[in-house]
Order: structure tokens, then sequence, then C-alpha cells
């Protein structure tokens, strides 16, 4: 867990001296929305396909055990988007409330840091068809919750992070 909370605030504060690559579309002393969005090479079942398993996406550095292969999202009504660590522990980042195949994802929780604050959101990932048989994928995250310096300082860095996972997301068919 620690890990998690050095990398969101290493992030946050290069974030905040360089130019953010996605978008805060709001922020405040409780909670925050932030939005990314991507251009995915195939068609949205293709794109949906490669969501629903992110250990072939996310980064190994935002994990807990430092190994994206440790992670697993199994889309069903109150599924599980957890990481499952040594010695028969898990960490459940997420659940599944909505699911569209080849549409739309949304989960609820907090993801690294987040989690340990006692703060949640809503992750949802849209997908619709782009031209030339490409996928336009949009994720947006909105949390809500308490931290005692407020969670507006931490926006930038959570909107740098999705923008990597979603670039990592795009960036193989």
């Amino acid at each position: 867990m620690r890990r998690w909370a050095g990398i969101v605030l290493a992030v946050a504060v290069a974030s905040a001296t360089a130019t953010a690559q996605g978008d805060v579309v709001s922020s405040g002393p409780s909670g925050f929305a932030v939005r990314e969005e991507a251009e995915y090479s195939g068609a949205p079942a293709a794109a949906w396909r490669r969501l629903i398993h992110p250990a072939d996406w996310w980064s190994s550095q935002h994990t807990y055990t430092g190994d994206a292969a440790h992670m697993s999202l199994s889309v069903e009504p109150g599924g599980c988007w957890c990481e499952t660590l040594p010695n028969g522990g898990f960490v459940r980042h997420m659940e599944v409330v909505y699911a569209a195949p080849g549409v739309a994802l949304r989960l609820v929780g907090g993801l690294g840091p987040l989690q340990a604050m006692g703060a949640s959101g809503a992750l949802t990932f849209k997908l619709s068809a782009a031209e030339g048989g490409k996928t336009k994928v949009v994720a947006e995250y909105t949390v809500a919750g308490y931290a005692a310096d407020g969670l507006a300082q931490i926006a930038v860095g959570v909107d740098h992070v999705l923008a990597e996972q979603l670039k990592r997301f795009a960036g193989a068919p």
C-alpha cells in the first residue's frame, strides 16, 4: 500500500508542474472527476475483450505486488477487479456494477491510496465505434470521500495514472 501512496504522490507532484495529458473535470476538498480519451485500433468488440483483461494492459508499477499478471476482472454482477497477493491474500480494487459488452463497463471503489483513505468512486469505460474500424475509449473516474488535506490535491496525479493506463490499453490490439 505504501508503494501506491508513494507513486500517486510522486505523480501528483510531478504533474503539478507539467502539462496534464488528460483532464481534471472538476475538483474540491471532498472529491474530483477526471476524464481521459484514447483510440483503440480494433472494433468495440475487440476493445471490450482487451478491457476485461487488465493483466494485459495495466501497469505493474500501479499494483500492490509489482506484477500486473496478478490482476483479474470477473465480469458479472458484483464481480471483482482483484489482485492476488502472496500467501493467499488479495486486494479488491473495484467492484463491477454495470457491464454492457462492447459498450461500457462501470466499476466502483477506490484505486490505490484512495482505498486506504476511505474514498471511493465510479470508474466508467465507454466504448464507441470510430472511423476506420477503430474504437474511441473514454474513461471517467469520479471520486468522493475524505482526506485530511482534501482530495483536490491528488486529482492531477490520479488523472495522470489513469492516462497512463488508457494509453497502455490503446497501445496494442
